[in-house]
């Protein structure tokens, strides 16, 4: 039995302008014990999603099922969930202990109980030395850890997070993002997820779902997403930098990338078609292979990015260190047969073909 099941569900606004399909006939299910993401752009409907399987929001169409009972018409308070957002919602008189027991004591939960919970959840989260203080005096990192802690707290199988490190700076939010992951595990809850950050999505999902205007534009494990993206908008969301897409032309050798007399990528029914190579997987500076003319360098420590011209389409590469290399040079760039995707140029999805593998590529 799945934790949460979503079937067919919709929210759709109306406005001057016409109506607006935040969430449009969107299906999924989600397995219990699970980290599960919701991936998107502003604006593609993650957060409505969020909202609309808590019961903040009432949805048009479809239903919301959690733990296999139907939930769709059933108020916040009675779904069994706990939720964490963006904002930390914090009662800044109360102590952090106060803070984080406060749902506990609307409930009518026992002293003991309480206590109990409280000191279990404090040790998970490194809060014990901190019960006393006032979310005034805690750093960002501190007020999230205890917002966590009044999710947790409650004991549901079920916990909801709406951006929940978004106003944490970036070493911080690496090391929530840890912490999150770990503590999923320990308790072993079902979590759903909203960011528009993919590095947190990669880093912490079980399974992804990557919306767009309301659908879903892939739903998988993060490998999937990044190993074969179901379409374009798939292969330039997931990946930094993101995926290199390139025209084809059919030749007389078969498929070539657009602009440049180079060997075939792909049999001749891929011209017209797009091929999609991410820069991680490209080699350059070999003896042999694509030319490409060099626009810029980028020296960022760890990694260098190229921005490359083939046959005057945009291409960069990511290579390990520093690469002495100029704009305006010239340059080949190599690439294993199993690196290349390809995509319908009219539609952007996936076509699973064989590519070529011509002696320029790398073996």
């Amino acid at each position: 039995m799945s934790a949460i099941a979503v079937e067919n569900v919709a929210k759709h606004w109306t406005t001057a302008a016409g109506q607006v399909r935040a969430v449009d006939g969107l299906s999924f299910a989600l397995e219990e014990g699970t980290l599960n993401v919701l991936l998107g752009p502003s604006g593609c409907g993650k957060s409505t999603t969020l909202r609309l399987i808590a019961g903040l929001d009432q949805t048009d169409a479809g239903r919301v099922f959690i733990g296999g009972r139907d939930v769709t018409r059933l108020p916040p308070a009675k779904r069994n969930i706990t939720m964490v957002f963006q904002s930390y919602a914090l009662f800044p008189h109360l102590s952090v202990a106060e803070n984080i027991v406060f749902g506990l004591r609307v409930r009518k939960v026992d002293n003991a109980d309480r206590d109990r919970r409280l000191k279990r959840v404090a040790g998970l989260l490194g809060l014990s030395a901190l019960l006393d203080r006032k979310p005034g005096q805690l750093s960002g990192g501190q007020q999230q850890r205890v917002a966590l802690g009044r999710a947790i707290i409650a004991e549901a199988p079920v916990c909801l997070m709406d951006e929940p490190l978004s106003n944490l700076d970036a070493q911080l939010r690496q090391e929530m993002r840890q912490e999150i992951r770990s503590l999923q595990r320990k308790l072993g809850v079902t979590m759903v997820y909203v960011t528009h950050d993919q590095v947190e999505a990669m880093s912490l999902a079980d399974r992804v779902i990557l919306l767009s205007s309301g659908h879903i534009e892939q739903n998988g494990t993060p490998a999937d997403l990044y190993e074969t993206p179901a379409n374009t908008f798939v292969a330039r969301f997931i990946g930094t930098p993101p995926m290199n897409l390139l025209k084809l032309d059919a030749s007389a050798d078969g498929a070539v990338i657009a602009g440049i007399a180079g060997a075939a990528v792909a049999d001749a029914e891929l011209g017209g078609a797009t091929l999609g190579v991410r820069p991680e997987h490209i080699s350059i500076g070999r003896a042999v292979g694509t030319n490409a003319i060099v626009e810029s360098v980028e020296y960022l420590g760890a990694d260098s990015l190229i921005m490359c011209r083939v046959g005057g389409q945009p291409l960069t590469v990511r290579v390990a260190g520093r690469m002495a290399l100029m704009p305006g040079d010239s340059t080949c760039l190599g690439w294993a047969p199993g690196a290349l995707h390809f995509f319908d140029t009219a539609s952007g999805q996936r076509r699973n073909v064989a590519p070529r593998a011509p002696a320029t590529m790398l073996a």
